[in-house]
């Protein structure tokens, strides 16, 4: 099923859009130019076009130019008329560029000059133009033919003035004259959507932001192949054609990763398999605000998460990850969601609540990810749906690990002895001598009733005695308490969710916000 529609490539250099045309298959987006072809006849300069108008006594060259050397482009055609001099050559297209006049240069000469030019040309005008692709859209050409019906850039008022050419200029002639007509083995030229640039979506990224910063394009993206080619900026006209394309795109890409992910884990051994991956906008430590974020690769595969710079394609990239953490020792947290859908900025201004609101500074889909000695890792993705995915999926692939290990045990002291520490699936909490192995104390799962920690080193187990009822407290020193914790509480959900796993899913804040829209 392929998408096709319309839409501007922006220009940050000289700020200026330009209509393209999307077309999105299941594996690629293509964006499309205009351009005139030559379709039959020889035709010895693809890009001039010499063309001689007759003027005739009603409706003149049959045409109305706009721009101007005053105005940074050239002098275009902006309308032709139905059945007059310029229509009837068949060779002159809305959007060209005129080059020459009667064999003078026109290329940087302003608007007047042109107008009159054309006006005191005589009854026989040779103009030379060439098709200006990258016509910005401040001069509201309408796209003609080819193109969808529904016409963005017609109807739509120019800042630029449209000079008529289709009134008499100074003719001397006032005998009908014969009109311009296109002779038999003249070239014959079509105005069609050409192909300008291919990206392949597999393994592609999407941004909204401007580069490095919290700062959300308006109703634009743009898309990233994996080796770095970009689509450039691009741009639609209301907020829902934005969504609908974002939306249409993220799928598409979330479809091939899925297939590569399916690829990948049929190398893998059933315990080391891919759970999910993807793209995601890592925010970097330090104040210089021009590397606020940076596109990162996610992997959740057997007992690891992975963090790339580049994703992993061959079996062997799978080492060179820039940091690996296990599973059970990870904490998965949502930090930041706009209770709205995928059009949240839409639906801000549609409740009233003003850009100064801060909106544009913020990322609303953000996680983060806490791992061993106190450090985390924050993390944006572009769309809600995407952050309700990851939040299963790190759920899923934390359960299966603490399913397939089964115990984990960690070095600790306590008033000078070295001691054991296992927290198994399941027995619950162990605490052993690391020498004679001899057991100091057991607990279940649910005998612990609460705990507190120093923030170092030192926690606080607060179990109670199935006998007495009675609460015991067991203090313990770890090297790394952040991973011991995670894991502990990696382990509890776990046994929930063997239990209750309805539970689970009720508390799943992402997912709330899934089915409230």
């Amino acid at each position: 099923q392929t998408k096709t529609g319309i839409a501007l490539l922006y220009d940050e250099v000289s700020e200026n859009a330009y209509d393209i045309r999307l077309k999105l298959t299941k594996e690629v987006l293509t964006i499309q130019k205009q351009d005139v072809v030559c379709v039959s006849g020889s035709d010895h300069s693809a890009n001039h076009r010499t063309v001689t108008l007759r003027r005739q006594p009603v409706g003149g060259l049959g045409l109305s130019i706009k721009g101007g050397a005053e105005h940074k482009v050239p002098v275009v055609i902006s309308k032709i008329f139905k059945n007059q001099a310029a229509e009837q050559t068949g060779m002159l297209f809305i959007g060209d560029a005129i080059i020459q006049v009667n064999g003078i240069n026109v290329e940087s000469a302003t608007h007047e000059e042109v107008v009159h030019l054309l006006r005191n040309a005589g009854d026989e005008v040779t103009i030379t133009v060439q098709y200006l692709r990258e016509a910005p859209s401040f001069l509201k050409l309408p796209l003609g033919s080819p193109g969808p019906s529904s016409d963005h850039s017609s109807g739509t008022s120019s800042p630029l003035f449209d000079s008529g050419l289709h009134l008499n200029g100074n003719s001397t002639n006032t005998a009908p004259s014969s009109p311009s007509s296109p002779i038999a083995n003249e070239p014959k030229y079509e105005k069609r959507w050409l192909d300008a640039l291919s990206v392949p979506l597999s393994m592609a990224r999407i941004s909204r932001y401007k580069t490095g910063t919290d700062k959300l394009r308006s109703n634009a993206f743009e898309v990233l192949a994996l080796d770095g080619v970009s689509t450039g900026i691009l741009q639609f006209y209301t907020a829902q054609e934005s969504a609908d394309w974002l939306r249409a795109m993220s799928t598409n890409i979330s479809d091939l990763t899925l297939q590569n992910m399916k690829m990948a884990n049929k190398c893998c051994s059933p315990s080391d398999q891919v759970i999910h991956m993807g793209w995601v906008n890592e925010r970097l430590e330090g104040t210089d605000s021009s590397q606020l974020y940076k596109f990162k690769f996610l992997a959740l595969k057997g007992s690891s998460f992975y963090i790339f710079s580049t994703p992993p394609v061959s079996t062997l990239d799978w080492v060179r990850a820039e940091k690996i953490y296990n599973l059970c020792e990870v904490l998965f947290k949502i930090h930041k969601l706009w209770l709205a859908d995928d059009c949240w900025l839409q639906a801000n201004l549609y409740l009233g609540i003003h850009q100064d609101f801060d909106l544009e500074e913020q990322r609303p889909y953000c996680f983060s990810v806490m791992v061993g000695h106190g450090k985390s890792h924050y993390f944006n993705v572009e769309l809600g749906s995407e952050l309700a995915v990851w939040e299963k999926s790190f759920q899923r692939a934390i359960f299966l690990e603490v399913q397939r290990t089964g115990s984990k045990t960690y070095m600790c002291s306590w008033q000078g002895d070295t001691l054991c520490f296992t927290v198994d699936f399941a027995l619950g909490f162990t605490c052993f001598d690391s020498k004679t192995k001899n057991v100091l104390w057991r607990f279940k799962f649910s005998q612990l009733k609460g705990s507190s920690d120093d923030g170092k080193t030192r926690v606080k187990l607060l179990f109670q005695n199935l006998d007495t009822k009675q609460i015991e407290t067991k203090e313990l020193e770890f090297q790394d308490l952040t991973a011991v914790l995670h894991c502990i509480h990696s382990f509890i959900a776990a046994k929930v969710a063997s239990v209750d796993p309805v539970f689970i899913d009720s508390q799943s804040i992402a997912r709330k916000y899934m089915y409230s829209n």
